[in-house]
């Protein structure tokens, strides 16, 4: 008779399963599709290996490169770096090693307010000559309104959604720079927005181990396209 598995166990035991004995590959060719094609969900990382935070900062520049609900750029990064916050975080994301072995954790956060910030974006439109004053004064009140008056489960639902795209961006931009990644959603979130103090505001949206991997992962195994492909209607 089978036994059910804690979430624990199960997270830990995908790392059981992983029979390759590979190192993550080095890319000499860092085009986008080489890119895109060669990145893994790492789980295997060098703990003494330490990014500069300059290496970090470069690959989140590229990440909010991604595009967002109205331009609202509603993501926020905790970047988990120091190790006594690191071992703070592991029983909370279930005890899975790569927290404290990855050269920092990066905790995607989601605004669920950042329509505020729509005169601050959009007045850069002014003074990059994108649009006048008066267009600006007329989209940045429509964005206020609509947001601003959205039930909390939607604007929830764009928070994720532009957290996904950025951390996407985020783990390809960390590829094409010689680093690997993991995202993970295996993690207790109540107990982390305490734990780490957490603003209301903000919604996590998925924790992302960045260092320097020993080992490649999974290779990718992924269903035909014609499985998951309609054209026009379903």
């Amino acid at each position: 008779m089978s036994t059910k598995m804690s979430r624990e166990e199960y997270l830990n035991k995908v790392k059981d399963l992983d029979t390759t004995t590979e190192k993550p590959k080095e890319l000499d060719n860092t085009d986008f599709f080489t890119v895109a094609k060669e990145r893994r969900s790492v789980r295997q990382y060098d703990p003494s290996f330490k990014m500069e935070e300059s290496e970090i900062r470069d690959i989140l520049e590229v990440a909010i490169e991604a595009p967002s609900s109205s331009n609202l750029q509603p993501w926020r990064f905790l970047v988990i770096q120091d190790q006594a916050a690191k071992e703070e975080l592991l029983p909370i994301a279930f005890n899975q090693q790569q927290i404290v072995d990855a050269s920092v954790v990066i905790a995607v956060l989601g605004d669920k307010q950042a329509y505020n910030n729509a005169d601050r974006i959009y007045s850069e439109s002014v003074k990059n000559g994108l649009m006048t004053e008066e267009i600006k004064e007329n989209y940045v009140n429509s964005i206020l309104q609509n947001y601003g008056n959205a039930p909390a489960e939607r604007l929830s639902r764009i928070a994720m959604i532009d957290g996904g795209l950025v951390s996407m961006q985020l783990m390809l931009a960390a590829k094409a720079k010689g680093y690997d990644t993991v995202p993970m959603g295996g993690y207790d979130a109540d107990k982390f927005i305490k734990a780490f103090d957490v603003p209301e505001n903000l919604e996590p949206v998925m924790l992302i181990a960045l260092g320097k991997g020993t080992k490649a992962g999974f290779p990718k195994n992924r269903l035909p396209l014609d499985d998951v492909l309609e054209w026009n209607k379903y």
